[in-house]
């Protein structure tokens, strides 16, 4: 008996389709899918930057469930569409995250309802199958394709009927999850992306602020930008690359804010990217890295490396000048002074008294008494590197009295 397709909004019959019209439609299916997944991407790119996504997936079993659920229903107008509507509601839902109205994925539903009836209709040529058939089989397709953009719509009104602070929660606390230490498991996180709409980036940079945070800066930020910034150390997560528009984008948003930008990382390691840019306005405070609106950890990776452990630098120091703590302070002050230039540099005396403002000759002085009690410390590279790191640490500590 043939099978009678229906609109749900309509209820009127729109045609039979004869269940064994499935049999010449499903081995079409996988050529079909990856034709329609071209077209709709080639026509909408925003959906191929989905499908390569880490919803890439889902939206290709939404795609698939959606071309499976029409030759089923023709095959069988009784089977459940339970797993098809919740992956076009999921479609909704996106859309409405994205702030695109349904035309995009309306259009892009129509799209691939013509493609799907341009294969149809080759497949009437090849079995010779009537034209009233086919055309029967467009009526019911076309049908089908209102019937999906309905279940897409309860999906987008479901968002759009959910206030803005829910959503707001939601993301801020996916970003407390990604900040966590030790991180949540994925699964969590990958939950909590879809409830709030985020799509999981490989990548982040954080940013750290010095509080309080004026509120226009919320408005000024990209709509995929998790923010926390009420709190005592307030900091957000750019997803993504740090690509020029979205350093622009912060740029502007922060100007005549106080905060320092963290490292892009893998965004597992999102925590120590805001330990770091917290640890740069620290710097900043203590006066070792010069202040500005937006300071970028990457210009002072040596500086946060260097000053990472200063308790541990301290005993690191002791430990190699230890053979000149029997020497007068002064003296001994102007000896580390001279050593650090030296080492730092490994310029000629001439050069190092012009850097200390003394004479060359002075320097050579200096120098070989370094060697007296030094010894093979400044022969061996272990010791050598140890000595450098140690001084170039203290000195941005400003733990030295610069001597001359």
């Amino acid at each position: 008996m043939p099978a009678t397709a229906r609109s749900p909004e309509v209820g009127e019959p729109l045609g039979p389709l004869p269940r064994g019209f499935a049999a010449f439609i499903r081995p079409e299916l996988p050529g079909l899918l990856n034709e329609i997944r071209a077209e709709v991407t080639r026509a909408y790119p925003v959906y191929g930057r989905l499908l390569n996504g880490p919803n890439g997936d889902t939206i290709r079993q939404g795609v698939e469930q959606a071309l499976l659920g029409f030759v089923d229903r023709v095959a069988d107008p009784g089977k459940s569409s339970e797993l098809r509507d919740e992956l076009l509601r999921r479609f909704g839902r996106v859309e409405a995250y994205e702030g695109r109205d349904l035309g995009t994925l309306q259009g892009a539903y129509r799209l691939g309802a013509r493609i799907a009836l341009r294969r149809a209709k080759s497949i009437g040529r090849q079995h010779n199958l009537s034209p009233a058939l086919v055309l029967s089989f467009a009526d019911a397709l076309f049908a089908y394709v209102e019937e999906l953009e309905a279940v897409s719509r309860e999906g987008y009104a479901e968002v759009r009927e959910r206030a803005v602070s829910e959503v707001s929660a939601l993301r801020r606390q996916l970003l407390h999850l990604i900040m966590a230490a030790p991180p949540l498991p994925q699964t969590a996180v990958s939950e909590l992306c879809e409830a709030a709409a985020w799509e999981l980036p490989r990548t982040c940079t954080l940013v750290a602020f010095r509080p309080p945070v004026p509120d226009r800066i919320q408005a000024s930020l990209d709509d995929d930008v998790l923010t926390d910034l009420d709190i005592p150390q307030p900091h957000l997560l750019v997803p993504g690359d740090l690509t020029p528009q979205r350093l622009a984008m912060l740029r502007t948003a922060l100007a005549d804010t106080r905060a320092a930008l963290g490292l892009t990382v893998p965004l597992a390691q999102a925590a120590d990217s805001v330990r770091w840019a917290r640890r740069v306005l620290q710097l900043v405070d203590d006066g070792v890295v010069p202040d500005a609106p937006l300071v970028a950890c990457e210009d002072h990776l040596t500086t946060l490396w260097l000053l990472s452990d200063p308790a541990l630098v301290d005993h690191l120091a002791a430990r190699e000048l230890a053979p000149l703590d029997g020497l007068p302070a002064s003296r001994r002050d102007r000896l580390v002074e001279t050593l650090r230039v030296h080492v730092s540099t490994r310029a000629p005396a001439e050069q190092v008294g012009e850097m200390l403002g003394v004479h060359a000759q002075t320097v050579r002085y200096r120098l070989r008494n370094l060697d007296t009690y030094l010894g093979d410390r400044l022969a061996d590279p272990d010791h050598r590197f140890a000595l450098e790191a140690a001084l170039r640490s203290l000195h941005l500590r400003g733990h030295d009295d610069h001597a001359g």
